[in-house]
């Protein structure tokens, strides 16, 4: 939902009437991931996508539907449906879209969410999409950290069930289907909720004012990251040198890591590119980043020589073997890169590797399935 917010909230606030597919759950090689939406406009436009294109005609009509007839709906879609063909889902993959009616009636707590999402403020909405029961299919409930839960799925033990589940979920930032026995059952089946996670947007933490910087920050924005650029050198880090990047700080890079972890501001989809490749800079700073248990990624520039000078130095500081394991340098994956724009797609495809487990081989020379999934599905 994050991605049509915007005129989703501002068709909400004119009081009018939107549709709205949500993929909930994929198998296989679903083309988008849980979150994803498509709405129908009140003036008949789709905005955003459920597949890349493969079924969004087949959820523009349902849409259009359940906004005339009110009830939601839960329609699975892929290659064993009938009609596979016809609504083009022919990647071998199966989506799950639940498709509602959005109002201000529907959905009063639609616009309290959303000054959630512009002030970065992590938030979950969880939603029945699958029950025995039809009245209770659409119940929502709001969860954020430190405060009581908003609304009602049906009775307080599905209620403290979910709130304990999508706590979870919304740690991560991530969304997916909660499963359960109609009465909040944890090892039944009937009801099925989608939680969606709406954490702050990930970090991606560049160190080095460098111009290879410059294009990393630039990809880590086109990726989803919050970029920013630090460096102790101010005749260099400066917002001009380094349009792409949310924020550009000028301090030594230990002391900001330090303080960015005391202060709670990382977390395990936090990734940390250090590209000074000097031992005074890089050093200091991933003694620090490569004992922090709470960020999911950490690489270092530089070459063959300069990565084992940086490894003796780190085991001279005291690293373990453990921590030392977790830096991937020399940086990114081997694609041949000499530019920086190049370097940066480089270090890119190594981060998104990372993420979601997989190895980097050309996809023509594997077989099985393409995508990876993140473990976000929870059987509750």
């Amino acid at each position: 939902m994050r991605e049509v917010i915007e005129p989703l909230v501002g068709w909400w606030r004119e009081g009018r009437t939107v549709g709205m597919g949500t993929v909930v759950a994929t198998f296989r090689s679903a083309p988008r991931p849980p979150g994803a939406s498509m709405l129908v406009g009140p003036d008949g436009s789709a905005v955003g996508s459920v597949s890349g294109g493969c079924v969004e005609g087949a959820v523009y009509e349902l849409a259009q539907t359940v906004v005339a007839e009110g009830a939601p709906r839960l329609r699975r879609y892929g290659v064993s449906d009938d009609d596979a063909f016809e609504v083009g889902l022919t990647c071998g993959g199966i989506l799950d879209v639940y498709v509602e009616k959005v109002d201000q009636e529907t959905f009063p707590e639609l616009g309290e969410i959303a000054d959630d999402l512009a002030a970065d403020r992590p938030v979950a909405v969880a939603t029945v999409v699958d029950h025995p029961d039809p009245s209770l299919v659409g119940r929502r409930m709001v969860l954020r950290p430190g405060q009581p839960r908003h609304g009602t799925l049906g009775g307080e033990r599905i209620d403290a069930a979910v709130a304990d589940d999508a706590t979870g979920l919304l740690a991560n930032g991530t969304s997916g289907v909660l499963t359960y026995g109609p009465h909040g059952e944890r090892r039944g089946e009937g009801m099925r909720v989608f939680v969606w996670g709406f954490a702050p947007q990930p970090r991606m933490i560049v160190f080095g004012a460098i111009d290879f910087a410059a294009a990393v920050a630039r990809i880590g924005g086109f990726l989803g990251y919050k970029v920013t650029v630090c460096d102790a050198r101010p005749v260099f880090a400066t917002a001009t040198r380094f349009p792409s990047a949310d924020e550009v700080v000028v301090d030594w890079p230990h002391r900001y890591l330090a303080a960015e972890q005391e202060s709670g501001r990382l977390d395990s989809r936090t990734v940390i590119c250090v590209l000074t490749h000097d031992p005074k800079f890089d050093v200091p700073v991933l003694e620090v980043a490569l004992r922090l248990p709470e960020v999911g990624y950490v690489g270092a520039m530089g070459s063959r020589r300069t990565h084992e000078d940086r490894m003796e130095r780190l085991a001279e500081a005291g690293l373990t073997e453990v921590e030392l394991a977790r830096l991937s340098s020399p940086i990114g994956l081997d694609l041949g890169a000499r530019t920086p724009e190049e370097t940066a797609v480089s270090i890119a495809a190594e981060i998104i590797a990372a993420r979601w487990g997989g190895g980097g081989a050309r996809l023509m020379e594997l077989s099985g399935r393409i995508h990876h999934d993140a473990d976000v599905a929870v059987d509750a």
